[in-house]
């Protein structure tokens, strides 16, 4: 690959599926742990906070989730999203939140080429992922959901959004991100120097551990239970797609998975089985998580070297391991993959 130098270290041992390492058992014992859980936006999220601030600040988490979710919820009949679905191309206004988080999205598909594009969930509803009733939508349905497509065709100006007739939006590529980044700025405002937001899989970190160290996060292994390594991180956003997060074998005995190639209407055939992004800013983690693998390891590598500002831990469907240098004293692989060579990527 053009202008690209990679190293190789051999791991050693250690320990997403996203399980937790050593969250809580060496915390000091005058640090108070609070917690809160709720299921919205389609998944659990569990919160963890430390300190005599947390337990006010993780109640009003928890409204302020409750209340984007009744903005962004594409079945909600009361919500901006489901409004703007619905509109028969009529401007439909926006709150500031739902503006930032489609304006951002609208940016990242043009900078990602159209891997990541909005506008694709009735091709996500056709093929069953939202209802679970799950199919193999024809050629014929495929290129005729296709056409009304193209997050280019969205209208976003005056505070409102408008949308070709038969077009619909779904902000779920972007939406538990954006969540977890405000969640994170809200609990720092009120005081929070340590917390983990564990919002599906999302990971948000405010500060490190209360007892000064890192969090350590396990990296799901995408072919099989466990983790195939375990991250190390603070105050930073952590995000993994993978195919094995929602999928259905075919009676053609084909594997098909949530993730849809926004060119093709189908579940994106990429060389990746599971990709990591970890930054300062939880949304667009969220994004490139799934972007990065439609867009597959060559062009997911450059686009980082093009653009920055994050880094990746990348599994082929090989097996082998690709990861950017910033974070390459913090991963250590489970101990099965110990044996192999790492590639390490540099700008």
């Amino acid at each position: 690959m053009r202008n690209k130098r990679f190293l190789s270290f051999s791991a050693l041992t250690a320990a997403f599926s996203l399980f937790l390492s050593g969250c809580a058992g060496s915390q000091e014992a005058s640090v108070q742990e609070h917690t809160a859980e709720l299921f919205a936006m389609g998944t659990y999220m569990n919160f963890t906070a430390y300190g005599e601030q947390a337990d006010a600040a993780l109640d009003e988490a928890v409204s302020y989730v409750e209340e984007w979710e009744s903005l962004w919820s594409v079945t909600d009949e009361n919500s901006e999203i489901y409004a703007a679905n619905h509109s028969n191309g009529r401007p439909v206004p926006l709150s500031t939140e739902t503006e930032n988080l489609l304006r951002f999205a609208l940016e990242m598909s043009g900078q990602t080429q159209g891997a990541l594009d909005p506008t694709i969930y009735p091709l996500v509803s056709a093929w069953g992922f939202i209802d679970q009733e799950y199919r193999i939508p024809s050629d014929e349905e495929i290129q005729e959901l296709l056409s009304l497509t193209g997050y280019e065709k969205v209208t976003l100006e005056n505070h409102a959004v408008t949308l070709p007739e038969g077009m619909q939006l779904d902000l779920g590529a972007v939406g538990k991100g954006y969540t977890g980044e405000l969640l994170a700025d809200h609990l720092k405002e009120q005081g929070v120097t340590s917390a983990l937001l564990d919002i599906g899989g999302n990971i948000q970190m405010v500060g490190p551990k209360p007892d000064g160290t890192k969090w350590r996060l396990g990296i799901r292994n995408p072919f099989e239970d466990g983790s195939f390594g375990t991250l190390e991180a603070q105050d930073c956003a952590v995000v993994t797609s993978g195919g094995y997060e929602r999928y259905f074998t075919g009676e053609d005995g084909t594997t098909y998975w949530h993730i849809l190639d926004p060119a093709t209407g189908r579940p994106a055939d990429s060389d990746l089985a599971s990709v990591t992004i970890i930054g300062d800013s939880g949304v667009l983690c969220d994004a490139l998580s799934t972007a990065i693998f439609v867009m597959g390891l060559e062009e997911g590598i450059q686009y980082w070297e093009t653009y920055g500002g994050f880094d990746m831990l990348l599994m082929t469907l090989d097996g082998e391991i690709y990861l950017t240098e910033g974070i390459e004293e913090n991963f250590t692989p489970e101990e099965e993959f110990s044996g192999q060579t790492i590639h390490v990527m540099e700008a």
